[in-house]
């Protein structure tokens, strides 16, 4: 993985990606004790920052390669990527889901034209799964964060933050990035890496499923003691990913761990002050700058909201429990 390569990744999004833009609101400054630069990737297609790396990883084949189709596993916002992605370029996509996942997802999935196969988390083995369809069918995996062309879609995000960043003369912060495998905080690293030095990405992650924060204190890969059980959904992994755990290891500050109280407050307040829908996954890095500012220095933060498919009645319980 390099800086080329998420630059190559960002000709082929030119004209299809939304530059999201960089939000202030001084009530959550004030809550923070620093200013707050909010990146709603919520409001990227398909509701969340994987079209990035969906549109990246279908768009970089041979129109021969690509015409056979696509497969990918997902809880529910890496698919929508994939299949909106696949749609886009008239290939077919299959998209292998856990039956748990928020059924937004589901639905949306399938609405953007691919063939979605349910499996049960506690009985089935998802790879076991996406493997036989893909030898079956001939179908070119796309994995949803160890994978080198998702990475560099990702990417182009931070590219963005740079340059936003830049703008409104933000020379040091700390980024914090909504963190399941990686494949969004290790682009973001690699390309803060090279076009803003001051800029340090920090994982965010719930309670209960923060292995990334364990492994880059112990250096090594850390496992999750479990796959579910959390609303936190669209940010469970086992594990970091092989490709993307040693770049944040290199580039990344500690990571911040958020309980699900919080990840709820924090989606409550970006409706109230951003007027943005988040996700209880995608609010994760949002908490950590609200609630965990003795973990971050400086005067400014900046945070990714990195997806807003919520169901409902998720939603509607986090207005409920944090607006008066």
């Amino acid at each position: 993985m390099n800086i080329e390569m998420i630059r190559a990744a960002r000709d082929r999004l030119d004209g299809h990606v939304r530059r999201t833009p960089l939000l202030n609101s001084p009530f959550l400054d004030e809550i923070a004790g620093r200013r707050v630069w909010v990146k709603p990737e919520c409001l990227q297609h398909t509701g969340s920052f994987k079209f990035r790396g969906g549109w990246s990883a279908v768009s970089a084949p041979s129109p021969e390669d690509r015409a056979r189709g696509v497969i990918a596993f997902s809880s529910g916002n890496h698919g929508q990527g994939v299949a909106f992605a696949a749609a886009r370029h008239g290939v077919p996509a299959v998209i292998v889901m856990p039956s748990d996942a928020p059924k937004m997802k589901i639905d949306n999935t399938g609405a953007l034209g691919a063939e979605v196969v349910l499996y049960d988390r506690a009985t089935e083995n998802r790879d076991e799964i996406t493997a036989r369809l893909a030898a079956e069918h001939g179908l070119t995996l796309i994995k949803p964060f160890d994978e080198p062309l998702v990475i560099a879609g990702q990417g182009t995000c931070g590219l963005e933050i740079a340059e936003q960043a830049a703008e409104q003369g933000i020379a040091k912060a700390d980024v914090l990035v909504c963190c399941g495998g990686g494949g969004l905080a290790s682009g973001i690293a690699l390309a803060l890496e090279a076009d803003a030095p001051g800029l340090r990405v920090r994982p965010a992650e719930p309670e209960g499923f923060d292995d990334m924060a364990r492994s880059l204190r112990s250096g090594t890969i850390e496992r999750n003691a479990r796959l579910s059980g959390s609303i936190c959904d669209a940010i469970l992994t086992p594990q970091p990913g092989e490709l993307t755990f040693p770049i944040l290891r290199r580039l990344a500050g500690p990571g911040i761990v958020v309980t699900e109280d919080e990840a709820q407050h924090a989606m409550a307040l970006a409706f109230s002050r951003l007027k943005i829908v988040a996700e209880p996954g995608g609010a994760v890095a949002l908490a950590a700058a609200l609630f965990h500012g003795g973990e971050i220095e400086g005067e400014d933060v900046i945070v990714t909201v990195s997806g807003g498919n919520v169901d409902a009645e998720v939603f509607r319980l986090a207005l409920e429990r944090f607006t008066g």
